[in-house]
């Protein structure tokens, strides 16, 4: 039995998962608690913010983040490829920087936009 507590909503509600009976879920309120109990134990996954570095604009950085969540298992790879990428400014929110990561269909899409 897993003990978790859902993020889905401000809620919070204290789920008990049993791994052994089919990823049974407890103590959600609601649906999204039930699917997120299941998920979080089989497949969890995540939305990576970060920033990436900008030339000729006016601030240094821009924040990027994922378009969708990907494998957490994924994550630390994921950072990697942001790694020495440099984008020329203007910059405009949602333009794609990263396109596919890791083969998960997830983007790294700016989040600001930088003159």
């Amino acid at each position: 039995m897993k003990h978790l507590i859902c993020i889905v909503c401000p809620k919070g509600c204290h789920l008990q998962v049993d791994e052994n009976n089919n990823y049974e879920v407890r103590g959600n309120s609601c649906i999204r608690g039930e699917e997120y109990g299941k998920i979080e134990l089989t497949n969890p996954t995540r939305t990576i913010t970060s920033t990436i570095r900008v030339s000729g604009g006016k601030q240094r950085r821009c924040p990027v983040k994922t378009d969708r969540p990907i494998p957490k298992s994924l994550i630390f790879d994921a950072m990697k490829l942001l790694d020495g990428i440099i984008i020329a400014a203007p910059v405009h929110a949602g333009e794609k920087v990263v396109q596919d990561i890791l083969g998960t269909g997830a983007n790294f899409i700016t989040t600001r936009d930088i003159d």
